[in-house]
Order: C-alpha cells, then sequence, then structure tokens
C-alpha cells in the first residue's frame, strides 16, 4: 500500500509540474481544412495571443483532406501531452462519423473536449438576380420541379449540405445537392448563376449580400441576426425545425493530463475573448462561445444524435 502510495504521489506531482511548465516548446494547432476558412481564422486569431502569453510558438499546421478526417485522424493519433490540439468545425465530431465508414477516429471517444470558440447560424442565399424573393417561393418552385432546383455547399457533410438536406425534410420538398470543394467556389457559382441557392455560415457570405452579389431569404438560428436584422428566421417563415447552427472548436487527443487541459482552456479562452478577436468574429456574424469542456462534451454529445437521425432519415451518403 505505501509504494503504491508513493507511486500516485510522484505521478500527481508529475502532472502538477507539467502543467506549471505547459508549454516548454511549441504548440501545434491542426486545422483539418484549407487556410482561409473560418476554423483557420478561429486558429490563427488566437496563436499570437497565446505566443505572446506564454513567450513560446503557437503554430497552425493545416491538414486538409477527407472532410476534415485527415487532419482529425492524425491528432487522435498524436500524443497527448498539449502540444497538439485540433482546431476544427462540426463535421468532423459530429456528421462526418455518419457519413464515412471506416473512420480511424472514433469522435465521441478518442479526444478531450476543451471549448466550443465561436458559433454562427446559416444563411439561404440566391443570386441577386434569382426569381426567387422568399422561402416561399422556393418552396412553391421545388414542389412544382421536385429534384430539379440545385443547392450549393462546401462539401459533402458539411453544415450547408446537411442543412440543405434538412429544410427538405422539413417542407417536404427534393433538390439537387452540389459539393465543392470549399466555400469559395460554391460562393463564385452561386454569384454567378451556376447553382440556385445556398445554404451557407452567415460569416463567410457577409459581404457579398452586404455588396449585393447575393439575395439573403431567411437564416437558420432561433433570432435574427444581428447584421442582418432585415432577414427572417425560417421559424418565422413558417419551417419548423431547421435551426441550425455551424460552430467551431478545439479538442486534444484524448488522455490529456487534467491540469493541462484546464490550463489550456483557460488560456484559450482567454485569447479568443480578447476584444480585438470578439470584433473581428462578431462583426462578420459568429457568437462567441467559449463554453467549459463539460458543457462542450454534452453539447457534442447532442449534436452528434441531431446529425444522426437527419443523415438517416435522408438516406444521405458520400461513400
Amino acid at each position: 500500500m505505501k509504494k503504491i502510495l508513493t507511486a500516485l504521489a510522484i505521478g500527481l506531482a508529475a502532472m502538477t509540474t507539467s502543467a506549471q511548465s505547459w508549454p516548454d516548446k511549441a504548440v501545434t494547432f491542426v486545422v483539418p481544412f484549407p487556410p482561409g476558412g473560418s476554423t483557420d481564422q478561429v486558429a490563427r486569431a488566437m496563436t499570437p495571443r497565446l505566443t505572446d502569453k506564454f513567450k513560446q510558438s503557437f503554430l497552425v499546421d493545416n491538414k486538409a483532406g477527407a472532410t476534415g478526417t485527415i487532419g482529425a485522424t492524425f491528432v487522435k493519433r498524436a500524443a497527448p501531452d498539449g502540444y497538439t490540439f485540433l482546431v476544427t468545425s462540426l463535421g468532423p465530431l459530429v456528421i462526418v462519423p455518419h457519413l464515412i465508414k471506416g473512420l480511424q477516429y472514433d469522435p465521441l471517444k478518442d479526444f478531450d473536449t476543451i471549448t466550443v470558440a465561436v458559433a454562427s447560424p446559416n444563411i439561404l442565399v440566391v443570386p441577386a438576380n434569382s426569381p426567387h424573393k422568399s422561402v416561399a417561393d422556393i418552396i412553391a418552385y421545388e414542389k412544382a420541379n421536385p429534384g430539379k432546383m440545385t443547392f450549393a455547399s462546401a462539401g459533402n457533410g458539411s453544415s450547408d449540405h446537411l442543412t440543405a438536406e434538412l429544410f427538405w425534410q422539413q417542407t417536404g420538398t427534393t433538390g439537387i445537392h452540389v459539393p465543392y470543394k470549399g466555400g469559395a467556389p460554391a460562393h463564385t457559382d452561386l454569384m454567378g448563376g451556376q447553382v440556385d441557392a445556398s445554404f451557407q455560415n452567415v460569416n463567410s457570405v457577409a459581404q457579398y449580400i452586404k455588396g449585393g452579389k447575393m439575395r439573403a431569404l431567411a437564416i437558420t438560428s432561433p433570432k435574427r441576426s444581428a447584421i442582418f436584422p432585415d432577414v427572417p428566421t425560417l421559424a418565422e417563415v413558417g419551417v419548423k425545425g431547421v435551426e441550425v447552427t455551424s460552430w467551431q472548436a478545439i479538442v486534444a487527443p484524448k488522455g490529456l493530463p487534467a491540469a493541462v487541459r484546464e490550463k489550456a482552456h483557460d488560456a484559450f479562452v482567454e485569447a479568443l475573448n480578447d476584444p480585438k478577436v470578439k470584433e473581428q468574429f462578431t462583426s462578420i456574424g459568429f457568437e462567441m462561445v467559449t463554453n467549459t469542456p463539460a458543457q462542450f462534451a454534452e453539447f457534442q454529445q447532442k449534436e452528434y444524435a441531431r446529425w444522426k437521425k437527419v443523415i438517416e432519415v435522408g438516406k444521405i451518403s458520400i461513400d
């Protein structure tokens, strides 16, 4: 018993020392998408503030591919020592696991949650010259022309893809999903009229709506957006059950020492709540979340179950 207690004491002392010294070398934020997107922006907004705070380098490593699962798998296999974190959208954590068979990680078991950083609703947009002036117009057109109207997305398994699927389920309509390799090409084709509509993250298309290149018809949040107060919610126009929030979050490989997890969480939340960072994100339609690891874990469970149901009901597959 004495040996066991001694071993426990030594282990506890080692973990405490580890937390006190963390970080004593460079920390990497793995982003499982190309540079420039919302998730990449979140990671890069934090790094200079964390580097300044700890006098250690905080780096962004973009490991894009396979709908975010390449980067997620890399982090799952990394040492749980506080020097590798995954900064990701909801896709790899709650959507893609229901769409890809043989995934190399379990999103609910292979990561330690740190915090949901920011969240943003999706917004239904059409080209500026579209004949569709309202959600009612779109529903009427789809019912008269089932399976004809095209909806662009940033890729299979993205929140904009699944929002369109949920919209069709809730309105009893059908359309054609057109996946792109990222948001930028989807935006270009939408503005050019090559596709008819899209549910895009509000922050990613705010500039185009304000610039008159896209027309916003409705937003997927429970209440109207502060930056687009004249755009109704889907619920307001009679479409219930399509409240969708896209979010970016931070996780670590499973087994991160509790003290390091707490220190990292506090530092990341502090960086995200920096006034300049908050202004950067809220001005384009994000909401700051910065919840606790426990709150994040509970939220992830609910989101995982929700999107599982949507995918099963819609018989959606990307394999």
